[in-house]
């Protein structure tokens, strides 16, 4: 708790060595970092209440920069105020999985045969640099790193094929499925085995290659690996304790 306080109320120190200042907006973005690492290594369950006041003393720090937090982790759709004004954490809706994994899917599959078609080499810049974060973050097993990376790198591709329409799509079903994501990961105890890896490596050189039917069956295929290891794991019931009240 003293480290937060320190984070929280002192901010940035001033450049001639006097008490340090706080920064405006600061406190806001802590909370949201804390609050939103906790939802999405579902340390905070679904349906989890988030009480401002009890937030404010967590926190140490008045109302205001607690509702700035959770009015940004609504809009990724990660909490959810309820009529009585209440917030919670959103629920993971499992009965629409297949819908979501059908829509998923076919995100990944034209997405990267797009990108096959319209890629530019500022466009492999991009996408290679955000593989290898990827890579170091599997390496590191770091589940976190490992999500955003994973849809940054798919964004990347998605923009590469120019649609945008197709980029906001996909980029939304991502975010959508984070929590989602972090069951797979969770699946492998974090420790993602080396050919799902190499599975966006391949990937990559077939977009560099300007190859989109090999693209879209990559794309295909590494869809489907990723669906069937969510369904296994959510059958195998280790999901049980988490509460999906909405």
């Amino acid at each position: 708790m003293a480290a937060m306080r320190g984070a929280t109320k002192k901010g940035k120190a001033a450049p001639d060595g006097s008490e340090p200042v706080r920064v405006r907006g600061q406190g806001a973005q802590t909370v949201y970092e804390k609050l939103r690492q906790s939802i999405l290594d579902l340390t905070l369950e679904p349906g989890a209440p988030l009480d401002e006041v009890g937030l404010s003393e967590q926190f140490e720090m008045s109302r205001t920069p607690i509702r700035e937090a959770l009015v940004r982790l609504s809009a990724e759709g990660l909490v959810t105020t309820l009529p009585n004004r209440s917030t919670i954490v959103s629920s993971i809706d499992f009965v629409q999985l297949p819908i979501y994994f059908e829509a998923l899917t076919l995100m990944y599959r034209v997405t990267t045969r797009g990108a096959a078609v319209h890629r530019r080499d500022s466009d492999m810049v991009t996408i290679r640099k955000l593989q290898a974060a990827y890579a170091d973050a599997v390496a590191q097993r770091d589940a976190l790193k490992m999500i955003q990376s994973n849809r940054d790198f798919h964004v990347a591709i998605a923009a590469a094929g120019g649609n945008s329409y197709f980029t906001g799509l996909f980029t939304r079903l991502l975010d959508e499925g984070r929590r989602i994501l972090r069951l797979y990961y969770q699946s492998f105890d974090d420790t993602l085995p080396r050919q799902y890896v190499d599975e966006h490596e391949a990937m990559v050189a077939a977009v560099a290659a300007g190859d989109a039917e090999l693209a879209d069956r990559l794309a295909a295929g590494h869809a489907a690996q990723i669906v069937r290891q969510i369904q296994s794991y959510i059958a195998r019931d280790t999901t049980s304790h988490i509460s999906l009240a909405s």
